[in-house]
């Protein structure tokens, strides 16, 4: 299909889509590079993650180039610039902010911007699923792909930092029958949300559900005490790859059909709202 705009078009927010991005970027590379190692220094409660589950964030800034690139196509135009607009920078100022207040260690407000940076990851989630239905292997690749394990990732996020923030350090509080509690609701809230992804249209979201499953065991695998927070995290894990591969079976009839993307049902709208 030939182009229809120019690449000049909407070259203010392009540019400043450049920007951020790198700011982004270097918002992560510091907590990997920085003078302290983030992921072994700071607080370690009874939701920890594994620090490989963090490599996520690789992945992510990854998929997030070729947004950044596809953004000066035609197709990408569209969607990036006339869709998501002005929402992506703020997401990436929102997310740098979260990031370099998480790595000193404030805790309460890292929370606070981690509500911020889902919200505003959720807002584009839904503009993309709902209203900018994949038309190319790039609109999945460099468009859907990147915000359903963005969406994914920042729920968990969420629940991290609430409980760095909130709850007890584990290398020097031991878990109190409130901890497990809400241990073991954060994991069902996580595992809820997988199957979430998993019905949120007839294929699902399979890349949404694998970052939910994804941390889910990387909490199993850091979580060796107590026994009830271990194995509870190990169950819920289970479950989360129940719907990973129901999403997986969905995108598989998708592709056999020769169908289109995944499309967001008003009614199936994501646990976590705008």
């Amino acid at each position: 299909m030939p182009s229809h705009s120019s690449w000049s078009d909407g070259l203010l927010l392009k540019i400043v889509n450049v920007i951020v991005y790198f700011l982004f970027l270097g918002s992560n590379v510091y907590t990997v590079a920085g003078p302290t190692d983030i992921y072994y220094t700071g607080k370690d409660t009874y939701v920890t993650p594994a620090p490989w589950a963090f490599l996520i964030w690789s992945l992510i800034h990854l998929l997030l180039l070729g947004t950044i690139i596809y953004q000066f196509f035609d197709g990408g135009k569209q969607v990036i610039i006339d869709g998501i607009s002005w929402r992506l920078p703020l997401l990436a100022v929102l997310n740098a902010i979260y990031v370099n207040v998480w790595a000193r260690h404030y805790y309460v407000v890292a929370f606070i911007f981690a509500l911020f940076v889902s919200s505003a990851v959720t807002h584009i989630y839904y503009i993309v699923k709902k209203y900018h239905e994949p038309e190319s292997a790039a609109d999945e690749i460099f468009v859907h792909l990147p915000f359903s394990l963005y969406h994914g990732w920042t729920t968990v996020l969420v629940i991290i930092t609430a409980f760095e923030a909130f709850g007890n350090n584990a290398a020097v509080q031991p878990a109190g029958v409130w901890t497990k509690v809400f241990a073991f609701l954060a994991f069902f809230f996580l595992e809820a949300t997988a199957a979430t992804y998993a019905f949120s249209s007839a294929e699902g979201d399979l890349p949404a559900s694998i970052a939910i499953a994804w941390s889910l065991w990387a909490i199993f695998a850091r979580q060796r005490h107590p026994a009830f927070i271990h194995w509870s995290a190990l169950a819920f894990a289970v479950l989360s790859l129940v719907w990973v591969v129901k999403a997986a079976i969905g995108v598989g009839l998708k592709l056999r059909r020769g169908g289109r993307g995944i499309s967001l049902d008003e009614e199936r709208a994501p646990l976590i709202n705008p």
